[in-house]
């Protein structure tokens, strides 16, 4: 078992005074580095510094929310679509799920475009130029390269100081693992403008034969901007945690080839050369799986909330990851936050792993729902096992 817990901002409900967060569980107070640009600094061909050579200097920082933006897949498929190639229903799937609809990627579609196409929107909605970003911060557990997919979407944006760009995979909790790393990297590293992408094609590791996985996941990609600032702290608290004991409940993990395991690798008896590897389809435990959420999901925003000195009254909106309704509803009922301030949209978009938590968000702000100023309490959870929770301020 392993987590880490935070406080990013004193638990007093004004939050005015701000501390830096937490490193190896240990509070620190003051100041954090901050960055300028040194005049001189060697150009690169394209005639930019693509760091511009800053030169650290110190500040006491927040971070704040400005943007956010989505994308989601031209293909939908319907309930009654999948009616025909599985033994199931609307209302079989509906009642245990929530699900209506669910977007799926296609030859022409890739994940990648969905991200950009979410980045710019959120960057326009910010009115940010990709130049002022320092740092993109991609959310996924299916890119498209082994090696990450986050260098292709900053070079996709047209970012030309050619800021750091790298996945974090944690599933379905990646999009409030990188909320909490964007703060920790502009309170702790310097950076002004960070980019957070959750996007996922979970499609693709779906068996389409089996009624119980195939049902609940789709596509899409959701971005917000988080950006550094001298008022008060957007982000008041999370709560982070991760246990691998779980993993036996919802993976997706390396398969070997039957006749490599019957032969050796490649026919050879000493199993070299290896074989080529390739990830099995999404098996997944649903009633332990239900079971861990209810129970784990409220504990760890309770913990968010009193470390951020709120309680569940305080908050405007409930954002959870859109994973089942049943566990949405369960735990909106343990939090007593009544069902009109709980975003959900998972009837329209089945489980969008790390897009959930920042599709939603979008299109609760873009309606007016979401307001500036608004309190929001977000968590995800799913494989690894991880969850995690973050209290945070909407603009």
């Amino acid at each position: 078992m392993a987590n880490a817990s935070g406080m990013l901002s004193p638990a007093v409900l004004s939050l005015r005074k701000r501390t830096v967060p937490p490193i190896g569980g240990v509070f620190r107070s003051g100041c954090c580095v901050s960055c300028s640009a040194v005049n001189g600094a060697e150009k690169l061909g394209s005639g930019v510094s693509p760091s511009e050579y800053r030169v650290p200097k110190l500040l006491s920082r927040g971070c704040k929310l400005v943007g956010c933006g989505s994308a989601v897949p031209s293909l939908q498929v319907s309930n009654d679509d999948l009616s025909k190639i599985v033994d199931t229903s609307d209302e079989w799937i509906s009642v245990r799920t929530g699900i209506r609809n669910r977007r799926v990627l296609t030859g022409k579609d890739s994940l990648t475009s969905l991200a950009v196409e979410a980045a710019n929107k959120a960057l326009q909605m910010a009115e940010i130029d990709p130049d002022d970003i320092d740092l993109v911060l991609l959310c996924t557990s299916t890119p498209e390269d082994l090696f990450g997919s986050a260098p292709q979407i900053q070079k996709a944006l047209g970012c030309k100081r050619n800021p750091l760009a790298y996945d974090i995979t944690a599933a379905c909790s990646g999009f409030v693992l990188g909320l909490v790393s964007a703060a920790c990297h502009i309170r702790g590293g310097g950076f002004s403008t960070v980019l957070v992408i959750g996007a996922d094609a979970l499609s693709r590791y779906v068996d389409w034969s089996d009624r119980g996985t195939c049902i609940l996941f789709g596509d899409a990609a959701g971005a917000v901007v988080v950006q550094a600032c001298d008022i008060e702290d957007g982000l008041f608290s999370f709560d982070l945690h991760s246990d691998g004991d779980g993993q036996r409940n919802l993976n997706a993990a390396i398969k070997e080839n039957e006749v490599d395991r019957a032969l050796g690798s490649n026919g050879s008896v000493l199993g070299f050369p290896p074989g080529r590897s390739s990830y099995s389809c999404i098996q997944m435990k649903g009633k332990e799986v239900f079971r861990f959420a209810v129970r784990c999901v409220p504990q760890s925003i309770e913990s968010a909330l009193s470390k951020a000195g709120l309680t569940g009254s305080n908050i405007d909106w409930l954002l959870l990851h859109q994973a089942n309704q049943r566990i949405i509803d369960a735990v909106a009922m343990r939090l007593e936050v009544p069902p009109e301030r709980v975003i959900s949209n998972l009837a329209n978009y089945g489980n969008t792993s790390a897009a959930s938590i920042p599709l939603a968000l979008d299109e609760a702000v873009r309606s007016g729902k979401v307001q500036p100023g608004h309190t929001i309490a977000a968590a995800g959870f799913g494989a690894g096992l991880t969850w995690g929770s973050a209290i945070v301020r909407w603009g």
